[in-house]
Parts: structure tokens; C-alpha cells; sequence
């Protein structure tokens, strides 16, 4: 269970990771991690199977032993056996085969009982969190908000270093506290810390009233936007509508064709990351808190949108509450009542904007630091006269594509230079109203389940999954010998023995006991055979069946895995695949058993007396009628109680990664609340099946006890003489156990029916639509490709959905090769859906994307994404180790890591850790900041040198100091390579070679940062003086 247990952490954590897998094209890297974690696994399996095998031998050869012992005795003592007291005592030991097969099956049940309740022991006597990490005062006792006196904090309670220390902290009723300070300072864990989520060590936290929390990196809970926003609250229609517009999201409601009942998918993919922090911010200002805790809330956001939030939500809507807001943007601090800047852990700066100015040190670098970019920013403004120095090669091209960029058709439908901005919002309007007339599917389906019988295709898929089926008929052989031979032995010991005690035997006692013993040992041998075989062909098809179901998920477009839940997946890769390992194979040979142990019963008893058959036939009949009605519901029963526990395991994981917004709203009582009621919804489908069963089991022994009933009255009215009495005690023998093994039968092909949904459940995953190859022969791009780094966009449409509205409507540029291009817009306008269609992440639905005259459709998935390079928006980090997390295929030296982390400002800090580059990094990355995680991205992509790289909201969780000498280091190290910076940031892109603005999906301007700013109708122009404009001070708000 440990090693199942690690293995299915791995596989929530690539779910959860897939993208950047995808983008980094490391899938077959960790797909080759969860192979070989599922071989470790094996190797339990393997040993629990086998051992499972020889418990089922000494069980089953058990009444052979018992039997031949008992014989053996009476022999050697002198006693007399006759057939009456051999058939009684036959009868006597069948009787007891049944209890004595099922014993391995409890002893099995008891240990694995015994092994989950210690695991779920262990997980309780773990330690909670500190019922003192905050003493939560009454609303209006006290007119001071929070206050920490003499705080001292660590993650890690055992490491000598603490994460903050010496923290005195007083905070009044209405105050907005901004909190600053360089990138791994601290910021969040001060929220943590207050919030009662970092254990501590020493010193005292008092909050006075409700609070609300808003997390760096967002966590959207699957649902609509509505379920989100109002995050268990009762709907107040006047409020939700003010909400709405506090955090600017009207406009992206109509976007959408369901509006706010919108379904949300796995951890909100189909949001835009800032998209995903304004339904944030929602959910927090609807809560209606008395302290608003805010955690880097504007990093997601354009400029635009950010001013607008500030003014609307911090200064107008949260104006008379208590707000402490983490922030890069040094912009927002001379609204703050008071700004804390922390290095270390440690606060080293409180005050307002004006005296910290004046003190100087830290606070005064990260405010020149951004000073430094407007400045540089403005410089651009002012030189934009000199535009006309451009190469007259690049010149003419860029005019070019300034015209394809407005609406000029690749195919000459259309010779307008200029589309009207208005013509534009039209198409886009009518699109709108169509699509809301439409009623398009949501992205998130209902999980999807067979109905009607099992195909036999599933039975044959199993059956042939390991040695293309060659041990089926070997273990039917086994089981077959088995069976003849223990008739045989009863025949045997019947027949050879005297009728009476005055009647002579038919052999020597030492042949009657000789042969019995052969056959019964031979028998014995033959029930190994099987144990063994059924044992190896489940290893064998359970294994097979794993690798094959986790090649085509790690081989899906990224699609499959925005529109399908974790927990979907999870339960297949868990609980079903599970049921294959340690269920199905037994269940199969049990049922082959069964059957061939009740063909075995019904030719003793018509050998007696063939009249049995005009009763048999119609009971077989009647007993198949009874199991195809049960089946019919209880199939389905099964099926719909394996599509109820994705519910609980999405749940489940769900509210581990939000844990800290759920406890930080008070919503604990809801969530168990919800999870009590996914668990019901899972146990009453399940309490029916075992109520079906029971059903079934009632009406099977009524039938057959009836049965033998008249197979007795049957036996004993014949004429004296007509049956030879040791043949009739022999059938009587067998009759016994004949009801018992009939309904066994039935329930052994219902039972595995029922657990062969499982396997049809995995059969589905096995054929999922597979994304392109990840390499074609016939179309492999030279070694060096690209070289030059030029990029096509041919009248390039998107969308991510058949069902679904186009995104980006025809997209017509060229990014020449070398240059730095800037691709800025409102959230939403399609900037990360142009990135994830030139990594084909989404096939375009339309036109084409062109990289060095290669045609990127035509070559393999592979060869494309490896030579590109990408930063992603949401930084990520695999548990394991830095040096993992930078290069994961382990193709670079350690010098050349160390290099990587000196250039991305993360040297230092790996070297004052004691284990170097094999420092832990934690699940999700958690013992690492978000800055610090996007720092390691930054490592990575210096480490690959590729010719194009992708920068995708790269440096919006740092500080702007960070973010300059980022972009030094880019400039310098990528010099001679295309780099496509997508940002909010007006510096990060103000000194590219080239900018694209998109808006609604479409060009709208494509041309140098110069000709841009000139045109004073330019939206890039407009872009840049709202920040600017935001740059110079909120006050004015």
C-alpha cells in the first residue's frame, strides 16, 4: 500500500502538471517515473498474489489432506470401512470445503483491515494545527485588528533557522497595510502567519473579526463562476452585481457563452490566470470579512485592469475595512496607511510611503527599481521619433504585417490596410449573441459509463491482455483435472469399499488406501497448478493493462485533461486498476471453478439417475432467468457506484490544495458537510448492490434446496436393486453440496461481471483520442532546427473546443528571427491561447503556424516542443530535488546547474541550504516561494539555450528589481534567440524589437514600441499611459 500510495501521489501531482509536461516535453521522462514506481509496487503485488495462491492450495487441498489422513489412520488402527462410513464421511468433509475455501478470502479481508485501519491511525495521531496560532477575538471588542506581539514562525518546527522571526505587528480597524520586499522575503508566510496555517514557535497572534483570504497562486474550485463567487454564502442579487463590478469581470461574464453558470474546469483551466484572480478577489469581497487578506492580488492582471481594481475594490469597496495586501507593484504603496518591508523574515522597514522614502535602504531599492523602468519606459516614448533608423528590410516587412494584423485576408477576400475598431466589436457582439442563443456545452462533461451488459469485447481484452490468452486453457485443464480427479477418488473409495461390515472388500486395504492417496495428491497438485497459473496471468494482464491506460492518458491532447477531473482519472489509475490487480483474476478462476465443479456434480448424479435432468434443465433455466434480472440493476448499481467515488477523490483533492482558502473563509463545516453528502451519494447505490445480492441469494437456495429435495425423493423411490447403493450414497454425496455450488455459481458470474466494469471502465481509458505523434520519420526537422527562429502566423484560428467559440480570429503576423517580441492586451484577449497553439497544445482549427519554413502541423509533437522553450505563467515544481526540478533529464553537469542557478538569482539561496542541489523541494513546490519557483523556471530555460523562448507572464510574481535584472539576464543569455514575452508589465516589453497587441482574439496592432507610441490612437500607446499614469500614484484615486 506504501508503494501504491507513492504512486498515485506522482500521478495527482503529473495530472495536476500535465501542461508544462507537455510544453517542456517531458512526458515520456515521467511517465517513465510512474513505470517504475509501479514496478516497485509489482513487486508487492507479485509476492501478495503468489502468497494469495499458496493459502487457495492449502485451502482447497485441505479436506484432500484431512480426508487421507482419516483413512490413512483407520487403516493403520484396523478399523473396517465401508462405503456408508466412507460416503458419510466424504459428505462430511465437502461440507466443510466451502467455509475452509472462503477462510483465505476473511484472513486476506482481516489483514488488509488491519493494514488500513494503522494507516488511518497513523494520519489521525498526525500533528493539527495549533489551536493557539490565533486567539480569535469577538467582532467590536477591541478596536485594534491584528496584533502580534513577539512572533516567531517556522514551517519546519525542527529546523534551527525560523521562517519569521521577531515580529511585532499592530494593525487598527479600517487600515490598509501593504506589504513589500524581494523576492523569498517572506511575504506570504507573514499571511500564513496570521492566518494560524505556519506553526508557532513562540509569541502571540490576536485577530479581531472575520477574515478573508485571497492566495498568490489562485484556487478556483470546480463549479460555476456563481458557486465561486458566492463560496457557499446566500445569493444577494444587489450585492453580487456590485461585486461583479468591483472586480472588473462583467465584461468577461458576456465573454462567456454561459455567463457566470459558466463550469469552471479542473482547478479553473478554462480562466485566464487573471481571470481566475479576479473571481478571487470576488469570492473574498461577497464574504462580507472584517480583514482582508490580500496575497499579491494584482501580479495576474494587465495595467489597465489592475489600476481598476485598486480603485474599485481596495480604495472604494474594502475603503472602511481592514486590508493587508502583498505587493510587487510600488505604484499602489503611497495609498497604504502603512507599508511593511520584509527581508529575511524579519521586518525591517514599517511606516508610510514618504518617511520610508526618506529612510532610505531597502524600501528605497525596490522603489528606484522601479523607477528605473518607468523612466526607461518613458525614454522609449520620447525616442520613438527616431523609428525611421529601422532596416529598410525589417521596415517593409513590419508595414506588411501591420496591414495583415488589421483584418487582411491570407486568401486577398479582403484589400482593406485598416479595419474600423468598430466593425470588429460588431462581429465580435453578434458572435456573442449567437453563441448565448446556441447554448453551447460546458467544458466539464458528466463522467460517462456504459449501459446495458458488458461487452464481450472487455472479457476478451482481458483474457488476452497477458500471453495472448494461452494460460486460459491451461488453467480450465488444471481445473478440469482437479475435478476429475477428486470424483475419481470419492468413485474409488465407494466403490472398493464393502457395502456392509459382512461384505468383502474389493481390493486390499493397502491398494484401497494407496490409490485414494495417489489420486487425492494428484488432485492436490493439479489445484496448485491452477493456483499458480491464475496468479501469473493476473500479474501478467494487470500489468499490461496499467501500462497500456497510462501510455494513452500521458498521450492525450491537452484537452482530454481540461475537461476531465483529477479525480476521474485518479479513481481508474486507483481504486479500479486495484480491482484488476488483486479482484479479477481470482473472481475469473473461481468462476471457472465453480463451473466446471458443478458440471462435475450434475454427471455424478445423472450417471445415477439420468431422470435428474428433466428437473436440472429447468432449474438451470430458472436460475439464469433470476441472474439476468439481477444483473440488469445490479451492473448498473456497480457502475454508477464507480462514477461516485470520482466525486469524493476530486473533492478530496480539491480541498487539500485550497485547504488554506477554505479554513481562512471558516468554511471547514461546509466542506465536511459536502463531503459527508458525496460519500452518501456514493453509499447508497453501493447499499443497494449488497441488498441486490441478498435478493439474488435468497431465491438461489430456495430453488436449489427444492431441487435437491426432489433429487432425494427421487433417488429413494426407485425399486431396491435397480442403483447400486454406493452409487447412489455417491450421488447423494455430491447432491449435498449441489445447491450450495449452484448458487455459488451464479454468484461467482455476477460478482465477476461486476467487477469485470472495472476492467471496462480501464478499456475506456485505454482508447482515448491520442494528441499527433510525438515523432514522424518522414518529417524529422534537422538536428539544428530552428536556427534562425522566424515565426508565421498564417490567418491562425483557435478554439478549444468543437462546441466551443473561436478565440482568436484569424491571427496574421511574422515574428522575425532574433528579435524580442512584447504580446500585450486586456486579460482575455487570447495572448496564452496564441502560446499554447504555437506548442501545439490546441491544434488550430484554422490557417497555419510557420517556424523556419517548417510547417509545425506536419512534424512531430516531440521534435516541436523540445527545441522550444517556455516560462510559464503558474510556475511549477515537481517533488523531488532542485537539481530534478531543473533538468529532469539529466542531460547537464552540475557545474552547468550551478551556472543556470547564479544567472536566475537562486545560487545564494541553494547554497545556504545543507544538501546543495539535492535540497528537497516539497509537493506543489510549497517549501519554496512562487517568485522563487518562477526563478527555477527561469533556470530551466537557461539550461536548454533553445531559439525561440517563451516568456508567459514570467517575472509577474517578483519584485521589480528582480524583474529588471531578469531582463538583463534574458538580454544577455538570449541574446541571438526569438523571445516572445508575454506581460502586464509595461517595462518588460516597452524595449522589445516588436510589439502584438491582441484584443477579443484578434490583431490589433503589430509594429515597433516607437511607431506605436507615435500613433496616438494606438491601444499600446493607451496601454502604456495607463500605466504610467498608474505608476505616478493612487492618491488621485
Amino acid at each position: 500500500m506504501a508503494a501504491k500510495d507513492d504512486r498515485m501521489r506522482k500521478t495527482s501531482e503529473c495530472l495536476r502538471n500535465m501542461r508544462i509536461l507537455k510544453l517542456q516535453a517531458w512526458e515520456d521522462r515521467y511517465r517513465l517515473i510512474l513505470e517504475e514506481m509501479r514496478g516497485v509496487e509489482f513487486k508487492y503485488l507479485r509476492k501478495a498474489l503468489y502468497s494469495q495462491a499458496f493459502i487457495t492450495f492449502i485451502f482447497w487441498s485441505s479436506p484432500i489432506f484431512v480426508s487421507a489422513v482419516t483413512f490413512g489412520t483407520c487403516f493403520l488402527l484396523g478399523g473396517q470401512l465401508t462405503a456408508g462410513s466412507v460416503l458419510s464421511a466424504l459428505a462430511t468433509f465437502r461440507i466443510l470445503q466451502e467455509p475452509l475455501r472462503n477462510f483465505p478470502d476473511l484472513v486476506s479481508m482481516m489483514a488488509q483491515t488491519k493494514v488500513s485501519l494503522d494507516r488511518i491511525t497513523g494520519f489521525l495521531e498526525e500533528e493539527e494545527l495549533q489551536e493557539d496560532a490565533t486567539i480569535a477575538l469577538p467582532r467590536g471588542i477591541s478596536n485594534v485588528a491584528i496584533e502580534i506581539k513577539d512572533g516567531e514562525f517556522c514551517w519546519d518546527p525542527s529546523s534551527s533557522t525560523p521562517t519569521l522571526s521577531s515580529i511585532q505587528f499592530r494593525v487598527e480597524k479600517g487600515m490598509h497595510v501593504a506589504v513589500c520586499g524581494v523576492v523569498g522575503s517572506g511575504k506570504s508566510s507573514f499571511l500564513s502567519c496570521i492566518l494560524g496555517e505556519i506553526p508557532k514557535t513562540s509569541g502571540e497572534v490576536k485577530i479581531c473579526g472575520s477574515a478573508a483570504y485571497v492566495s498568490q497562486s489562485a484556487w478556483i474550485q470546480s463549479g460555476n463562476i456563481e458557486e465561486n463567487i458566492l463560496f457557499g454564502s446566500p445569493m444577494d442579487k444587489a450585492r453580487y452585481k456590485s461585486v461583479i463590478h468591483a472586480c472588473s469581470l462583467k465584461k468577461d461574464l458576456e465573454l462567456f457563452s454561459h455567463g457566470d453558470q459558466t463550469i469552471i474546469g479542473d482547478r479553473g483551466i478554462n480562466l485566464s490566470g487573471g481571470q481566475k484572480q479576479r473571481v478571487q478577489l470576488a469570492r473574498t469581497l461577497y464574504h462580507d470579512a472584517d480583514i482582508y487578506l490580500l496575497d499579491d492580488p494584482f501580479s495576474a492582471v494587465d495595467a489597465h485592469t489592475g489600476a481598476e481594481l485598486f480603485k474599485e475594490y481596495i480604495m472604494t469597496a474594502l475603503a472602511s475595512k481592514t486590508v493587508v495586501f502583498v505587493t510587487h507593484q510600488v505604484e499602489f504603496l503611497p495609498a497604504a496607511d502603512l507599508i511593511l518591508v520584509l527581508k529575511e523574515g524579519r521586518i525591517i522597514q514599517a511606516g508610510k510611503y514618504d518617511e520610508l522614502l526618506q529612510a532610505g535602504t531597502d524600501f528605497n531599492t525596490l522603489v528606484s527599481a522601479h523607477h528605473e523602468a518607468i523612466e526607461a519606459m518613458d525614454f522609449c516614448s520620447q525616442a520613438s521619433e527616431d523609428s525611421d533608423k529601422l532596416d529598410p528590410l525589417d521596415s517593409s516587412v513590419l508595414m506588411s504585417k501591420k496591414c495583415d494584423s488589421v483584418g487582411k485576408n491570407i486568401s486577398g477576400m479582403a484589400d482593406e490596410v485598416q479595419q474600423g475598431v468598430s466593425t470588429s466589436d460588431q462581429k465580435a457582439i453578434k458572435e456573442k449573441k449567437k453563441a448565448k442563443r446556441s447554448r453551447r456545452k460546458q467544458l466539464v462533461q458528466e463522467e460517462e459509463r456504459e449501459r446495458g451488459r458488458v461487452s464481450m469485447k472487455v472479457y476478451w481484452s482481458y483474457m488476452t491482455a497477458a500471453y495472448k490468452g494461452l494460460l486460459i486453457p491451461c488453467i480450465i485443464l488444471a481445473q478440469t483435472l482437479f475435478q476429475v480427479l477428486q470424483i475419481a477418488s470419492s468413485w474409488w473409495m465407494a466403490w472398493a469399499n464393502p457395502q456392509t461390515t459382512g461384505d468383502k472388500p474389493r481390493t486390499s486395504s493397502m491398494v484401497l488406501i494407496g490409490v485414494y492417496m495417489a489420486l487425492a495428491f494428484g488432485s492436490s497438485c493439479f489445484i496448485f497448478v491452477r493456483a499458480v497459473l491464475v496468479a501469473t496471468f493476473g500479474l501478467a494482464a494487470a500489468q499490461k493493462l496499467f501500462l497500456k491506460m497510462l501510455r494513452t492518458v500521458f498521450r492525450a491532447p491537452m484537452s482530454f485533461f481540461d475537461s476531465t477531473p483529477a479525480g476521474r482519472i485518479l479513481n481508474r489509475v486507483s481504486i479500479d486498476q486495484s480491482v484488476v490487480d488483486l479482484d479479477i483474476p481470482f473472481r475469473l478462476g473461481g468462476f471457472a471453478s465453480t463451473t466446471i465443479q458443478l458440471l462435475g456434480i450434475v454427471g455424478v448424479m445423472t450417471q445415477v439417475t439420468w431422470q435428474i435432468l428433466l428437473l436440472v434443465v429447468p432449474m438451470a433455466i430458472a436460475c439464469l432467468w433470476m441472474q439476468k434480472y439481477y444483473m440488469s440493476s445490479s451492473r448498473e448499481l456497480v457502475r454508477i457506484v464507480s462514477i461516485q467515488k470520482s466525486p469524493v477523490i476530486h473533492l478530496f483533492a480539491e480541498s487539500i490544495a485550497g485547504a488554506a482558502t477554505i479554513r481562512g473563509f471558516g468554511q471547514e463545516k461546509r466542506f465536511m458537510k459536502r463531503n459527508l453528502y458525496l460519500l452518501d451519494c456514493f453509499a447508497r447505490p453501493f447499499f443497494c448492490s449488497l441488498a441486490a445480492i441478498e435478493w439474488l441469494c435468497l431465491r438461489m437456495e430456495l430453488l436449489s434446496t427444492f431441487v435437491f429435495a426432489f433429487c432425494m425423493i427421487l433417488l429413494v423411490s426407485f425399486p431396491h436393486g435397480s442403483i447400486d447403493p454406493s452409487m447412489a450414497g455417491l450421488a447423494v454425496t455430491y447432491g449435498l453440496n449441489m445447491n450450495a455450488r449452484l448458487s455459488r455459481w451464479i454468484l461467482s458470474f455476477c460478482k465477476l461481471e461486476n467487477k469485470i466494469i472495472s476492467i471496462e471502465r480501464i478499456h475506456q481509458y485505454c482508447h482515448i483520442p491520442s494528441e499527433a505523434p510525438p515523432l514522424i520519420d518522414d518529417a524529422r526537422p534537422p538536428s539544428s532546427w530552428p536556427e534562425n527562429g522566424k515565426i508565421e502566423l498564417i490567418d491562425l484560428k483557435v478554439r478549444y473546443k468543437e462546441s466551443l467559440p473561436v478565440v482568436l480570429h484569424g491571427v496574421s503576423c511574422m515574428f522575425p528571427g532574433g528579435k524580442k517580441i512584447g504580446i500585450v492586451g486586456r486579460t482575455g484577449s487570447g495572448k496564452s491561447t496564441l502560446i499554447q497553439a504555437l506548442f501545439r497544445l490546441i491544434e488550430p482549427a484554422g490557417g497555419r503556424i510557420i517556424i523556419d519554413n517548417i510547417d509545425i502541423s506536419t512534424i512531430g509533437l516531440h521534435d516541436l516542443r523540445s527545441r522550444l522553450s517556455i516560462i510559464p505563467q503558474d510556475p511549477t515544481l515537481f517533488e523531488g530535488t532542485i537539481r530534478g526540478n531543473l533538468d529532469p533529464l539529466e542531460e547537464h553537469s552540475d557545474q552547468e546547474v550551478w551556472e543556470a542557478l547564479d544567472k536566475s538569482q537562486l545560487g545564494e539561496i541553494v547554497r545556504q541550504k545543507e544538501q546543495k542541489l539535492d535540497s528537497p523541494v516539497l509537493e506543489n513546490g510549497d517549501n519554496w516561494s512562487v517568485g522563487q519557483r518562477q526563478l527555477v523556471s527561469l533556470g530551466r530555460a537557461l539550461l536548454k539555450q533553445a531559439r525561440i523562448l517563451v516568456l508567459d507572464e514570467a517575472t509577474a510574481s517578483v519584485d521589480s528589481a528582480t524583474d529588471n535584472l531578469i531582463q538583463k539576464i534574458i538580454r544577455t543569455e538570449f541574446k541571438n534567440c526569438t523571445v516572445c514575452t508575454i506581460a502586464h508589465r509595461i517595462p518588460t516589453v516597452i524595449d522589445s524589437d516588436l510589439v502584438l497587441v491582441l484584443s477579443d482574439g484578434r490583431v490589433a496592432e503589430f509594429d515597433t514600441p516607437a511607431r506605436l507610441l507615435e500613433d496616438k490612437s494606438s491601444m499600446f500607446l493607451k496601454l502604456v499611459s495607463e500605466y504610467s499614469s498608474r505608476s505616478n500614484g493612487i492618491p488621485s484615486f
